[in-house]
């Protein structure tokens, strides 16, 4: 990789894979909505403006012979022309200006909620088929488009796509302060038994695996046209992790809880209150958000192993240390 454009690069991850692009003296482009200070101290040449204008993509991508595709419409409640502007429209675009710059190589940044079922997933493969109903619009539309972005791969665009599993550490804007709000507000409930696993996946670890698609595609391309789970190998029980966390910060644990039956059929009720009144602010809960909180999600990474030679550079115990102290001391709303 050489010169490399990164879609959503002013985003968590895709600063990330930013970062570690510099070290290896690549250049890279992004393309974000707004202007990025990150982007700006790190220097790098950035291209503002919409994924879905194929003009902007195309003169961003001229000279680039690696693509990540980042950005995306995230969260778990919202219109679904929204959701499907962006996260298909948008990739639609991506691929189209691919093309027509000759980029031989494109990594599409998708999830693991494509395949999710609401009872849980335990170390399931990548063989393991799409949703055939969707709890929610993100999932639903990042599966149309992970499908899109394998479908086109080709000789001449060698395409792949990693579904990192719950992406944290430092520089998360959205998931920790949440769950951390709720913490410090006692708004947050146990779901479920407590005893669920779930995959975690450092910010480095992310990033990390996304340079290793990119050298793939670029060398030996066993990964074209192919999906991989990404995450630390190593599932945590959600809650414990949760009220470690919490204790680290000098947060009270989370100690009320409520049965899956009973956050699920809330979520239903939430769902279509919500959906009746056009009230646009999340749910305090949703059919899938208490399968997320109940259920155990973990999978299989023996592909991105073999294929890519994925492993974590940053193993859990550290990444919580790291973050930690990035919340203790750079989280401008940690108190």
């Amino acid at each position: 990789m050489k010169r490399v454009a990164i879609t959503g690069g002013s985003g968590f991850i895709g600063l990330a894979v930013v970062r570690m692009l510099l070290k290896r003296k690549v250049e890279p482009v992004i393309i974000c909505r707004h202007p990025s200070p990150e982007a700006d101290r790190l220097g790098v040449e950035t291209r503002l403006g919409d994924i879905r204008d194929l003009a902007l993509l195309e003169q961003a991508f001229s000279g680039c012979d690696t693509v990540f595709h980042v950005a995306a419409k995230a969260g778990i409640w919202g219109m679904w022309q929204d959701y499907f502007s962006i996260n298909v429209d948008g990739t639609k675009q991506v691929i189209a200006a691919c093309r027509a710059r000759g980029v031989a190589n494109l990594v599409y940044t998708s999830t693991p909620s494509v395949v999710f079922h609401p009872m849980g997933m335990s170390g399931v493969s990548e063989s393991t088929p799409y949703n055939r109903t969707f709890l929610c619009h993100y999932a639903h539309t990042k599966a149309l488009a992970e499908q899109m972005v394998l479908a086109a791969n080709c000789h001449g665009l060698r395409t792949t796509a990693l579904r990192p599993h719950l992406v944290w550490g430092p520089g998360d804007r959205h998931l920790l302060p949440r769950l951390l709000e709720q913490g410090r507000n006692s708004t947050l409930r146990r779901v479920g038994n407590g005893r669920n696993l779930v995959d975690l996946t450092y910010i480095d670890n992310a990033a990390h695996a996304h340079l290793l698609a990119g050298d793939n595609l670029a060398g030996p391309a066993s990964a074209a046209g192919r999906a991989y789970f990404i995450s630390q190998g190593r599932p945590v029980r959600l809650w414990p992790w949760i009220n470690t966390l919490f204790q680290r910060l000098g947060i009270p644990v989370v100690r009320d809880s409520i049965s899956f039956q009973h956050a699920y059929w809330a979520g239903m009720f939430f769902e279509h209150t919500y959906r009746l009144c056009h009230i646009k602010k999340d749910p305090p809960m949703t059919r899938f958000l208490a399968a997320q909180l109940a259920k155990p999600h973990w999978f299989n990474l023996e592909r991105a192993q073999r294929d890519l030679g994925y492993a974590p550079l940053v193993n859990a115990a550290e990444g919580l240390n790291r973050t930690v102290a990035w919340l203790e001391h750079d989280l401008p709303d940690r108190h």
